[in-house]
């Protein structure tokens, strides 16, 4: 297992590279000049002065050439150095460090949410399957899975302004445990819960037709027990192997939930760079999020073994 996690991680090492040097391609090319932003924001009569702007964009490193500017980004990197924000001169170390605990709470909430809601719902709905409650189950999922997080959190804020006219706006972050967390939570989870609950309804159809299950419910075993005990553990193999695409809806959704109720996270601090062209941000987020998909990915291959045996039979016979 230790030499397979190290050869991942080998192979991680230059699809990394690839990612950043692409980003930071878009960035150099695409993006706005963030030293003339800087001038164009700034409050009161400020004289624009292209020497001026030249000397910062130099003390920078800007005016350097994309692949030495690129080069030196890595060199920094390998020595811990993310840089400082090119608007507001403050370590991107320590913006990233004050924004990644939010969304990372965040984040391991909604996988809580997720699991707890969506395997039962789509074990129910595949137990009563072409049932009144299969159909309700799986039109929700669906209706959940076509609404974008940027549509459901302002209807959801809107919506309970209407319903509870005297409820305060859940804008602002106060703690996991504040009150205000559960509507972001909530929009935040829609995409994955529907995820899950096709995937599980899925699995459990194809594990009925098994003959172990018709063996069970032929001795007259509980349906309660045949599901917790017969049907559980081989569903969630198929179940975890979505984790890696959980993650990335949830890296994609936490941008616009962060946006919408002010959430100081990784996403908040995500649309703020990209407005003001912060290329250091704008990579280090890139890389953490990169880490976070392929963490998750490493997490279900060392998972899948463990819920079928037969996945490590198949690995050791390569």
């Amino acid at each position: 297992m230790l030499r397979y996690v190290l050869t991942r991680f080998a192979i991680w090492v230059p699809s990394v590279l690839v990612v950043m040097l692409a980003v930071y391609a878009l960035a150099f090319y695409g993006a706005g000049d963030p030293i003339k932003l800087i001038f164009l924001r700034a409050p009161g009569d400020v004289a624009y002065n292209p020497q001026r702007i030249e000397a910062i964009r130099e003390s920078a490193g800007l005016n350097r050439p994309f692949i030495e500017q690129f080069g030196l980004y890595i060199w920094n990197l390998l020595h811990g150095q993310f840089g400082n924000s090119l608007t507001s001169g403050r370590s991107v170390w320590a913006m990233v460090s004050a924004a990644t605990p939010v969304s990372f709470q965040l984040a391991l909430c909604s996988i809580i949410l997720t699991t707890v809601v969506a395997i039962p719902l789509g074990m129910i709905a595949a137990l009563n399957q072409n049932s009144r409650i299969d159909y309700a189950i799986l039109g929700s999922a669906l209706f959940l899975w076509a609404i974008p997080a940027y549509v459901a959190g302002p209807l959801l804020m809107v919506g309970l302004i209407v319903l509870l006219p005297g409820a305060s706006v859940p804008y602002g972050w106060g703690g996991i445990l504040d009150v205000r967390i559960l509507l972001p939570l909530l929009v935040l989870s829609f995409q994955p819960i529907a995820l899950i609950v096709r995937q599980t309804r899925a699995a459990v159809i194809e594990v009925l037709s098994e003959d172990f299950v018709r063996t069970a419910r032929a001795k007259g075993v509980p349906e309660i027990v045949v599901a917790l005990r017969h049907i559980l553990r081989p569903v969630l193999t198929p179940v975890v192997t979505q984790l890696g695409l959980i993650m990335i809806t949830i890296v994609n959704g936490a941008i616009f939930v962060e946006l919408v109720f002010g959430l100081p996270g990784l996403g908040r601090l995500t649309v703020q760079a990209l407005i003001n062209s912060d290329y250091p941000v704008i990579l280090a987020i890139t890389l953490i999020g990169s880490f976070l998909v392929m963490v998750s990915n490493l997490l279900v291959d060392v998972l899948y073994p463990l819920l079928d045996p037969r996945a490590n039979d198949t690995r050791r016979s390569r």
